[in-house]
């Protein structure tokens, strides 16, 4: 495994001040590795895009940072706090160091500016020294790079398909080489061939650039083939973690097999999809115990009284962690 370039630690992040406050991120812990791919999975609802938002410091009010740590790691210099970062220090670190496609991407361009005046905007704020013809020219690289014409820098957001208009802020997010891209459900709104060719081109993105990719979604079946790592989430906590491939085939949280089995596979025999039964837990009443035992059909005893922690399930199991009864070595892990 590669050194790291972003940590979480025991991120909290709440909506809210005092006895009302809903806890929407619990005691989140997670490491994204330079250049590598990692998907962050779980229904509407458990926190994901909230993670996002919270290690950003892009968190809407009423939403506040209530506990934890987020560290990067720059390839030259020391660590940095990116929760304590000043205003203006916060500015420049922001797609420098680290960029974010938003959730519902296609939608985020400006209607009323062209897509250079976009491009531009970005590149000037960062590097105000560079003239107009230097900024036209990485921007034409831009859209060339994510397989767009130079010469729809003159279009506008509603000129474009869909497709490419996801591509532009892919672009945007990259204008500046960040070493941490942060994609939250970028593909959602798009048919799945354009979803496949987005993906392709990201990945092949990702090899030729080397950064790194936090990759948000509730569809697990994408990133079982586009992330190097998984992290489960629900209810606010990070409930599993294990390589893309051993938790495709072994999956040790109910929860994640719960996911597993609720799209069709595309090769072998077919199979009954079971889903998951009930609704994801409110989270401004959450159940004692662990939050997923009123729909675990292998509950027993402990799991509706005793919170399972998160922790390597055992010493044949290297480079996972599950936070589940069924796994006693990784659920006595201590805080």
């Amino acid at each position: 495994m590669s050194e790291p370039v972003l940590e979480i630690r025991k991120l909290c992040v709440d909506y809210g001040l005092g006895d009302e406050a809903v806890h929407a991120v619990r005691d989140v812990d997670l490491t994204l590795h330079r250049g590598e791919v990692l998907g962050l999975a779980g229904e509407s609802g458990s926190g994901k895009s909230t993670l996002a938002y919270g290690l950003t410091r892009l968190l809407p009010p009423p939403g506040v940072i209530s506990g934890g740590e987020v560290i990067y790691h720059p390839v030259d210099g020391p660590p940095v706090d990116v929760l304590s970062l000043s205003p203006a220090r916060l500015r420049d670190f922001r797609w420098a160091e680290t960029s974010i496609v938003f959730q519902g991407a296609m939608n985020s361009l400006n209607p009323v500016h062209k897509v250079s005046t976009q491009l531009l905007d970005v590149i000037r704020a960062h590097e105000p020294g560079t003239t107009r013809a230097a900024r036209l020219a990485r921007a034409r690289d831009l859209l060339r790079l994510v397989g767009i014409a130079a010469d729809r820098l003159d279009s506008y957001p509603h000129q474009l398909s869909g497709g490419m208009r996801q591509r532009v802020m892919i672009a945007m997010a990259l204008a500046l080489e960040p070493q941490v891209v942060i994609m939250d459900e970028p593909t959602t709104a798009l048919d799945v061939v354009m979803q496949r060719q987005i993906l392709g081109q990201l990945a092949e993105l990702r090899e030729r650039l080397g950064f790194a990719v936090l990759f948000i979604t509730h569809d697990l079946s994408l990133l079982v083939e586009f992330s190097d790592r998984i992290a489960i989430m629900y209810g606010g906590r990070i409930v599993e973690e294990a390589p893309a491939g051993e938790l495709y085939r072994r999956a040790l949280h109910p929860y994640t097999d719960g996911l597993l089995h609720s799209f069709p596979a595309l090769r072998g025999p077919r199979r009954e999809l079971t889903g998951i039964p009930g609704s994801p837990p409110d989270l401004r009443a959450m159940p004692t115990g662990c939050a997923f035992h009123p729909r675990c059909p292998r509950a027993f005893t402990p799991c509706d009284a005793e919170l399972p922690l998160l922790g390597p399930p055992g010493d044949d199991d290297p480079g996972r962690a599950v936070a589940c009864w069924l796994h006693p070595a990784a659920a006595a892990v201590p805080r």
